[in-house]
Parts: structure tokens; C-alpha cells; sequence
């Protein structure tokens, strides 16, 4: 559904960019409301289909938590994808537990936190990253298809 959704998602980018510069407060209450409704760990499509980009900090954190040094952290988890980003090895997330949780939790990398970005300032910078996780994501599906209904 979310495949067939995505011509209608753009077309209203095109038709509306300038008026999503002013609608973060729309969006924000959109993503609030159904992010009440929609159960991440019912989900996890996020943790088993996508590999966030991982920072610095991001693995210090990790590192924290799993009482590794970054350097084991890397070794053990991480690699250099195309863009010379650091990402998991392995998908699904290698700290996704089998009830959905995350192992790493309060530790986990700020993409992971952040995910889907509907609540975010500036939403129509990411408004297309928006169309390409209505695939991965419930929640950002249900903002887009509210947000173009209004």
C-alpha cells in the first residue's frame, strides 16, 4: 500500500512545498496522535530493515553500554558501507532482541531514537526521506496519508 502511496506523497510535495515550510506544528500533532495509536514493538520494521548511519558518538554510547571499548564495538558490530558511513554488519539490528526490545535501549545510535523524523523541525527537508519510510513505517505512512487528506 505504502508502494502505490508514494506517487500521491510527492505529487502533493510538488503542489504544496512552499506551504510545508509552516505546517511543522500540523505534522508534529499528526505524528503525536499516531504515534499514541501505533505500537513500535508490534512493528520493529525500522530495527529489521534498516541500517542507520552511525556517528561518533553514536558508538561511544553503544560502547557505554555493552562495557566495550568503541574499537571493539566497531570490530565486533560495525562496517563501512558505500557512502563511508559506519552501519551494522548485520541486518536485523544485532541489539534487536526477539520480543522487539532493544537491547541497547537508552543507548541506542540518535537515528534510531529520532526514527521516522515526523516529529522533526524543518519537515520539508525531509519530507522525501518521509515518502521512502512509508515503506519501512506505519507511523510515517499514517502522517503522510493524514497530512494530505487536510
Amino acid at each position: 500500500m505504502a508502494e502505490k502511496s508514494k506517487p500521491l506523497f510527492l505529487q502533493y510535495y510538488k503542489k504544496n512545498k512552499k506551504r510545508l515550510t509552516k505546517m511543522d506544528l500540523i505534522v508534529h500533532d499528526l505524528h503525536v496522535r499516531i504515534s499514541e495509536k501505533i505500537d513500535c514493538l508490534s512493528c520493529a520494521n525500522c530495527c529489521k530493515t534498516l541500517g542507520p548511519a552511525l556517528y561518533d558518538k553514536d558508538i561511544e554510547r553503544m560502547a557505554k553500554a555493552l562495557r566495550m571499548k568503541p574499537a571493539e564495538v566497531m570490530d565486533a558490530y560495525l562496517k563501512i558501507d558505500e557512502d563511508g558511513d559506519y552501519v551494522f554488519k548485520t541486518m536485523p539490528c544485532p541489539f534487536l532482541m526477539p520480543d522487539n526490545y532493544c537491547s541497547i535501549y537508552e543507548h541506542r545510535p540518535k537515528a534510531c531514537r529520532e526514527y521516522p523524523h515526523t516529529d522533526r523541525k524543518k519537515f520539508e527537508q525531509i519530507y522525501k526521506l518521509t515518502v521512502k519510510n512509508t515503506a519501512t513505517c506505519p507511523i510515517a505512512y499514517e502522517v503522510l496519508s493524514e497530512l494530505i487528506e487536510k
